[in-house]
């Protein structure tokens, strides 16, 4: 009998082809930052359920459950993704522990002039101490974030 092996390198370069990836640094829950970006940027995040990213730690024999909060733009194939970075005491990124969120931008080209202007807005928001462009070539455990 022989077994199938996935690729993860195809298919983590596919899934960040498009992509454009911001970190938060917010200590606030998700649903006040979405409430204050959904304001600010007239967007409407939402928490989906069905792209909860489950990570197991072997060490711990434990499962950790990063909630994933989206935006469909109308008019136009880009969605954003805003992944919770924490779950008690444990990092969907861990090279990025830093950070309180991820937010990915996919599905659709991101010019560099929309990139400034979110990243502009976002950073006026009170909640908000910090948000920064990240290379997807930076992120040690892209896997994560793939659902």
């Amino acid at each position: 009998m022989s077994k199938l092996k996935l690729a993860m390198g195809d298919l983590t370069e596919t899934f960040f082809e498009d992509a454009r990836i911001l970190g938060v640094v917010a200590p606030v829950s998700d649903y006040l930052l979405c409430w204050h970006l959904n304001n600010a940027l007239r967007f409407d995040f939402r928490n989906n359920p069905d792209i909860t990213i489950p990570l197991r730690k072997k060490n711990l024999d434990t499962t950790f459950y990063f909630r994933v909060a989206e935006y469909q733009e109308p008019y136009n194939a880009l969605a954003h993704y805003l992944y919770n970075n924490q779950f008690t005491g444990e990092y969907l990124l861990p090279e990025f522990k830093k950070l309180d969120y991820i937010w990915l931008m996919k599905g659709d080209q991101v010019s560099d002039l929309y990139l400034n202007n979110l990243l502009e807005i976002v950073n006026d928001i009170s909640c908000v101490r910090m948000v920064i462009p990240i290379l997807p070539e930076s992120i040690r455990n892209k896997g994560n974030l793939i659902f």
